[in-house]
């Protein structure tokens, strides 16, 4: 197996720009082909319709913050945007329901159609921006500011993951490639792990994991009482556990899709080091909606 030590974050920028660009047409295709939009998708409480106007929204958000000025991606945040100080959690679980909310019938009915013009005009608001220019990302607070490059990596994981919620409602195919999964995992992960942490079961802990994907980056993950950083090609150190993965699988791990204890069973995830049993921890430790 091969592990990349170092990275180019230019040109990771750009494959996961063309990563994105070829999942588009894919997902406004499936979309097109869905026999039933309010046949149960692979998220419990969501139709296959629900999972496409929540990613249109998605495509249509990140737009917005990218260039709040443009005409066809302007969003009235004020009326969106949940009140009060909400934890992670919670504040994503309100703005997902929202985003379903925000698609009207008229626009149910020509979802694929909405995908791809929604995600052409994020590729090309953002063709001209450098890979660290910064993103504020009101949904997820007032504090955090993004990357165009983690946006974009974000975009790609929402439109790869919610392309198999949707494929496996209908019965449709889709597929996750190894590639793909690398570079969202190299992308957004290290940002949003921490980001998504749960600090209270955080609190009093200090463990670093390995985090070694196969075929894609190396991650040092570093929980300190409460807080976490993640770090690519982070200098040597003392790890407590090592995870060893394959990338689709930890990337659909990671979102609920697949319980760990298949891809453990499949060989896909594997945990050595001084510690593996930490590995279960991991994903204890960030929270998802």
């Amino acid at each position: 197996m091969g592990f990349v030590a170092t990275f180019d974050p230019v040109s990771e920028h750009e494959r996961t720009r063309a990563a994105l660009a070829a999942a588009i047409p894919r997902l406004a295709r499936l979309l097109r082909e869905v026999p039933d939009l309010d046949a149960a998708s692979g998220v419990p409480r969501w139709s296959v319709g629900d999972v496409g106007a929540h990613l249109t929204s998605v495509y249509l958000a990140y737009g917005s913050v990218v260039s709040p000025d443009a005409a066809d991606t302007a969003v009235d945040w004020g009326s969106v945007l949940p009140s009060g100080d909400l934890p992670f959690v919670e504040r994503i679980t309100a703005m997902n329901d929202a985003s379903v909310a925000v698609v009207d019938g008229e626009g149910r009915a020509r979802l694929g159609d909405l995908i791809a013009e929604r995600g052409e005009t994020f590729l090309r608001i953002t063709g001209n921006l450098a890979p660290d220019a910064p993103v504020a990302a009101p949904w997820y607070g007032p504090g955090p500011t993004l990357t165009v490059a983690v946006v974009t990596g974000l975009m790609l994981g929402e439109s790869l993951v919610h392309g198999l919620d949707m494929a496996r409602g209908a019965g449709l195919p889709w597929s996750i490639g190894g590639d793909e999964a690398s570079l969202v995992i190299g992308q957004s992960m290290p940002t949003m792990m921490s980001l998504a942490l749960d600090t209270a079961k955080a609190r009093g802990v200090r463990v670093a994991f390995d985090l070694v994907v196969e075929g894609g980056p190396r991650l040092a993950v570093v929980v300190d009482d409460g807080a976490m950083t993640v770090t690519r090609d982070a200098p040597p150190r003392a790890y407590d556990c090592r995870l060893t993965v394959d990338p689709a699988a930890f990337l659909l791990v990671s979102f609920r899709r697949t319980p760990i204890w298949k891809a453990v069973a499949l060989g896909r995830m594997r945990a050595g080091g001084r510690r593996p049993w930490l590995a279960m921890r991991l994903g204890r430790l960030v929270a998802t909606p």
